[in-house]
């Protein structure tokens, strides 16, 4: 199965809904291909794949480490050099803010045409190697066995029901 929507895996994430579809599209086509590619590797190369993708930072994470990194600047050269410096964290914290309560702040349209993800376009990602590592085929197999084993059962109970009542006729006509 080849998706190309994911919109329904993605819903709620603020950064994704004020990002332009195009950016979005770009995104996501890189993270199919890369799904793609990995189909066909060994389990061992798709886990040093995840092992990439659990260290890989989240635009959330960039733009809280810029903020802090421009506001400790801003404060240095607030305090050694000139106060006008101060400007820089209180730009820094508005920013910051603004994308904590919005999702989205002016630096988050550059970082997402150089292609830094959000924390769901990255765990769709592991999660869709890690389906093709087979991770999870414990579990459907369990589903499906217990589903097999309901639907035996039955068929077994069906069956003894069925010759017990023909051995009951069975046993009236031999008398």
């Amino acid at each position: 199965m080849v998706m190309s929507n994911y919109s329904e895996f993605l819903q709620g994430d603020k950064v994704r809904a004020k990002t332009p579809p195009g950016i979005n599209q770009a995104i996501d086509i890189e993270t199919a291909a890369i799904v793609r590619f990995y189909a066909g590797k060994t389990d061992y190369e798709i886990s040093k794949k995840i092992e990439e993708l659990d260290n890989e930072w989240d635009i959330g994470r960039i733009v809280e480490v810029r903020a802090a990194t421009v506001s400790l600047i801003g404060v240095i050269l607030g305090l050694t050099k000139s106060k006008k410096w101060l400007i820089l964290p209180t730009i820094a914290s508005t920013f910051l803010l603004q994308y904590a309560i919005q999702g989205w702040c002016p630096p988050i349209s550059l970082l997402r045409r150089f292609g830094f993800r959000t924390s769901q376009e990255i765990n769709l990602e592991r999660y869709a190697l890690k389906t093709l590592r087979g991770d999870f085929d414990e579990i459907l197999s369990k589903e499906h066995g217990h589903e097999h084993k309901h639907e035996h059962e039955h068929k077994h109970e069906h069956e003894h029901r069925h010759h017990g009542h023909q051995g009951h006729h069975g046993h009236e006509h031999g008398v």
